[in-house]
């Protein structure tokens, strides 16, 4: 894992969101600041993890880092700003609401919102920096159970299964029963279903 050392940032969040594809359900942040004193092993990429493995992770890593936030952007808004603005505002969330204020943030991806502190937008930054593994795999966790509890509401959609990205059988899915209060109205294969 290849780490970043930043000069005088002692307290480093990073931050990644999950669910920008999806056709419904929030997108989900996390922010989270380890203790270098208290590494923990096995963070990654939180999709190249098993699911037993990431929900193993989410327990530690909630035990084990300094602070961390886990937040999100509702339905609504992500139709109102669009998704990468509700994105964003969603990280702001996430770092805002740390314990802990962090003196430096790095984010997956090509860009960053103004979260007040210097910030780094780092490409591939959930398998280069474990910070940014660690709140990929919180958000990932809490996403995915949403959508597995939302299942037991609508099974007919399948979301437990999909978790709410646009597979074949979600298309079949939503033309069947139609869309509900947990789609974005605004993504085009959903819009095209109204």
């Amino acid at each position: 894992m290849l780490e970043f050392i930043y000069p005088d940032a002692t307290l480093i969040a990073g931050v990644d969101e999950v669910g920008r594809g999806p056709l419904c359900g929030d997108v989900v942040t996390a922010a989270v600041i380890l203790d270098p004193n208290k590494p923990i092993k096995g963070l990654t990429d939180s999709k190249k993890l098993t699911e037993k493995k990431r929900e193993h992770l989410f327990d530690i890593i909630k035990q084990e880092a300094l602070a961390w936030c886990i937040a999100r952007a509702s339905v609504d808004e992500i139709d109102k700003l669009n998704i990468l603005h509700a994105t964003m505002l969603a990280m702001q969330r996430a770092v805002s609401g740390l314990p802990i204020k962090p003196n430096f943030v790095l984010v997956d991806g090509n860009r960053c919102p103004d979260f007040g502190i210097q910030a780094q937008a780092v490409i591939k930054g959930d398998l280069l920096v474990a910070e940014i593994s660690a709140a990929s795999i919180l958000a990932k966790v809490t996403r995915d159970r949403e959508m597995v509890e939302l299942d037991k509401l609508y099974p007919q959609y399948g979301l437990a299964k999909h978790k709410g990205y646009p597979t074949k059988a979600h298309l079949a899915a939503i033309e069947q029963h139609g869309v509900n209060h947990l789609y974005r109205k605004s993504f085009a294969p959903v819009k095209r279903l109204t």
